[in-house]
């Protein structure tokens, strides 16, 4: 098995530098359209077949030094209990948004082997067929919190944030509940096969620091403090999160991921002996070819005091990405990171 990216996270010394992408299996890719044109977004997640299928497909096309599972992190919400919908244009939608006592005491804490063995399965599945490490994922807790109490996606998050000025403790207990689930579901992950684990921080960078170091860091340091006896690599991504990176080292994660909002070089001062993963921005994919080769040239080079690096964008790939700008990346970080 190729181990590159195992190798990058641990800090051991590779003979390039891995890369594999955000959202890497999906809507930028003719292949995962034609599939997901036969099946709602949901179904397709829970179709352990399909996403395998999904999931291959930026490995196999592209070249990618890990695969990612194919999964929403809003599946685990569903499975504590919260109607989830997909719309079109709209994204999730939670019809019964999370906002006072009635409604979280409503919420369970499931069994993740039960209530969502269709991503076991997946895990399984994959790690028949795979020869790149496999990467499991969750939300992490304040990021899924946001999704319930606003009842989808938002832009000024005044739901979330009003709950926590005004009432903190159900806040906190809201936290609790999805930190408890957030464990059992990526322990079921790490049981089942997956090679490492992302907690995905979509709307960090929303916070203050004073409050994320309150109402969202404590959760995801219990989370990764539960997790540290499966001995993989636990990467951190708060997205627009270059502010918290002082505090995002105190995760507990081997792996922090950065944005494209801060030059890699300092980030790496700031991370010190931990492994950094990251950070093109997505829209730098557009480039001509022989300024996205010289612009990833530049971005190696800026991580090469990194104690390991896994090359990567600063968040997902932007949906009309043609796939072959993804591909003249991937060959550019192999080549240029090998000389």
């Amino acid at each position: 098995m190729n181990d590159t990216f195992l190798k990058a996270c641990r800090g051991e010394k590779t003979d390039y530098t891995p890369i594999w992408m955000m959202r890497q299996a999906g809507r930028y890719l003719p292949e995962y359209q034609k599939i997901r044109g036969n099946v709602t977004f949901l179904e397709l997640c829970k179709s352990p077949d399909l996403c395998v299928e999904v999931t291959l497909q930026p490995v196999d096309l592209l070249g990618m030094d890990a695969a990612i599972l194919f999964s929403d992190i809003l599946v685990l919400m569903e499975a504590m209990g919260a109607p989830l919908e997909f719309h079109e244009g709209r994204g999730p939608i939670f019809k019964e948004p999370i906002r006072n006592q009635a409604a979280l005491d409503a919420l369970m804490i499931p069994d993740a082997d039960e209530a969502t063995a269709f991503v076991m399965e997946t895990i399984r599945l994959l790690r028949r067929e795979l020869k790149v490490p496999l990467i499991g994922f969750a939300g992490a807790p304040f990021t899924c919190a946001t999704y319930l109490i606003e009842g989808g996606s938002s832009k000024v998050f005044w739901e979330t944030k009003k709950m926590m000025f005004t009432e903190p403790l159900l806040f906190h207990r809201l936290m609790d509940k999805i930190t408890e689930s957030t464990i059992l579901y990526l322990k079921a992950q790490a049981r089942a096969g997956a090679q490492a684990l992302q907690l995905f921080d979509s709307w960090a960078g929303v916070l203050a620091p004073c409050d994320f170091s309150n109402f969202a860091l404590p959760y995801v340091q219990k989370i990764f403090a539960a997790l540290q006896g499966y001995e993989i690599p636990l990467i951190y991504f708060a997205n627009n999160g270059a502010t918290l990176l002082d505090l995002s080292v105190s995760s507990g994660a081997d792996v922090i991921g950065l944005d494209w909002r801060i030059n890699i070089g300092e980030a790496i001062k700031k991370v010190g002996k931990r492994a950094v993963q990251g950070n093109l921005d997505p829209f730098a994919l557009l480039l001509p070819k022989d300024q996205l080769r010289q612009r990833i040239g530049d971005l190696l080079d800026g991580a090469k005091n990194a104690h390991g690096h896994i090359f990567n964008l600063g968040h997902g790939i932007h949906q009309f990405t043609p796939p072959e700008q993804a591909k003249i990346a991937v060959d550019a970080v192999h080549e240029l990171s090998s000389r």
